[in-house]
């Protein structure tokens, strides 16, 4: 399998992004049917120990949810992703905890999962042009960005508020998880937010199920002046992963070259739907606001706020009336997931 398939198999658009991944879909039909995938258990424990990393890793970042992977063969996909696990890293991150901003019960969460992590990485940065109001909408509000996936099919996952901040995801293929946003601080137009998260698997593929926790820190910059849209922001994640009943040499030695490349790629494909989704809103503010009305798990509210932001965004940009073409916006916000005939049918 090389990179290309197992990334598609670890996109947050995981039935479409990059093409289908047979090799895995395989091994999923074999343990539904109770047939040998050929080499045993030990062979399938990264598929799913993968799955549970990335499904607790990369959702704080901007929760999508994700899903599980083969060992690739490919020896580029091994190649330096930008990212770090290094001490500094790690301190910087750990300087940076608010934990005595926190209540006692979520400061002994944080501590715990820290305290006795398996992975921890620090992603590369990602440098993403997109309206401030936009951007803190939806890490405000992940829910409705994922609702947008759903509807234009281009991805199945699940993102539901269980909570005053807080979120109960869904794979469709055995993963679930809890994801709570403990701290939110903002800073201009910039800020901080610490989630934890507890998840796991429990499928066909598995004999028992996999439980773990993260703590993520997600902080956000901008980088040009106040009141330009849109404007650039960099993207700062940091992840801290307990894989329950794992050992660390396991993790460290097989799993995260694997879970920390496919998280670097997520992050990048998340930036990249913001960015289009950004150029949208400002080029077609009555397109989003007709999308926004289809958004089935959206309540009324949060579609007026997303459909206000496109309206604003686009009158500070200066775009004429005429440029409006509502039709035009799943296909756009599609094209890089969905082949062309797809696209155009989820308008």
């Amino acid at each position: 399998m090389g990179a290309g398939s197992v990334i598609a198999r670890l996109s947050p658009f995981r039935d479409v992004a990059m093409g289908p991944c047979p090799d895995v879909v395989h091994l999923e039909d074999r343990a539904r049917r109770g047939t040998s995938a050929g080499g045993g258990a030990h062979q399938r424990a990264p598929v799913l120990l993968a799955r549970v990393l990335l499904a607790l890793a990369v959702v704080g970042s901007h929760p999508t949810g994700m899903v599980g992977a083969a060992a690739p063969d490919d020896p580029g996909w091994f190649a330096p992703d930008g990212g770090s696990s290094s001490r500094q890293s790690r301190r910087d991150a750990l300087a940076r905890l608010p934990l005595d901003r926190l209540a006692p019960a979520q400061r002994k969460q944080v501590e715990t999962c820290i305290r006795s992590h398996t992975l921890y990485r620090r992603l590369p940065q990602t440098e993403i042009d997109c309206d401030p109001a936009l951007l803190h909408f939806a890490l405000d509000k992940p829910e409705v960005i994922v609702d947008i996936w759903r509807a234009l099919g281009i991805s199945q996952l699940a993102l539901d508020p269980a909570g005053e901040a807080q979120w109960r995801l869904s794979d469709g293929y055995g993963t679930v998880g809890v994801l709570r946003l403990l701290h939110a601080q903002r800073q201009g137009d910039g800020g901080l937010l610490v989630f934890h998260g507890r998840g796991g698997y429990s499928g066909p593929l598995s004999p028992r199920p996999l439980s773990g926790g993260c703590v993520i820190l997600v902080r956000h910059q901008p980088l040009t002046d106040a009141g330009v849209t849109p404007a650039r922001h960099r993207l700062t994640v940091d992840a801290f992963v307990d894989v329950d009943g794992i050992g660390f040499e396991l993790v460290t030695r097989t799993l995260q070259p694997l879970v920390v490349r496919c998280a670097a790629a997520n992050l990048r494909e998340i930036g990249l739907f913001m960015e289009t989704l950004s150029t949208t809103a400002i080029d077609n503010p009555a397109g989003i606001e007709r999308l926004a009305g289809r958004l089935p798990r959206t309540p009324d509210e949060d579609r007026r706020t997303l459909a206000r932001i496109a309206r604003r965004a686009a009158a500070a940009a200066g775009t004429p009336a005429a440029a409006d073409d509502a039709d035009g916006v799943p296909t756009r916000l599609a094209a890089r997931w969905l082949p062309p005939e797809h696209a155009t049918e989820t308008r």
